[in-house]
């Protein structure tokens, strides 16, 4: 397993909007992370389903490209457009992860 398959596939069943397929690239004690001031936004999957799932269902046109992605050691890091909640905005996120699983993201704002 590559260290950016659990990214590409979480990036993939984002845009087709499957919560189940998106949800199984995360770890059950995943940490989301806002950055530079490293403030936590959230803990855990079921925190995360609850954020992400009626997002999906509001917005069933929500779209990520990954337009520059980098790898060192096990953190990615994806710049990405997204489209499809408002208007089109640039997010970059760096994933760390461990055994098969997305354990941490940090969002630079």
């Amino acid at each position: 397993m590559a260290v950016v398959d659990p990214v590409q596939r979480q990036l993939e069943a984002y845009n087709a909007g499957d919560i189940e397929a998106f949800m199984l690239n995360y770890s059950q004690n995943v940490k989301v992370w806002s950055f530079p001031n490293l403030q936590l936004l959230f803990e855990g999957h079921d925190t995360m389903r609850a954020r992400y799932e009626p997002m999906f269902a509001e917005y069933p046109n929500l779209h990520a490209e990954v337009t520059q992605r980098t790898q060192q050691g096990n953190v990615v890091i994806d710049t990405e457009y997204a489209t499809g909640r408002g208007a089109p905005f640039t997010a970059i996120a760096m994933y760390r992860v461990e055994n098969e699983v997305i354990e941490e993201i940090w969002f630079i704002k």
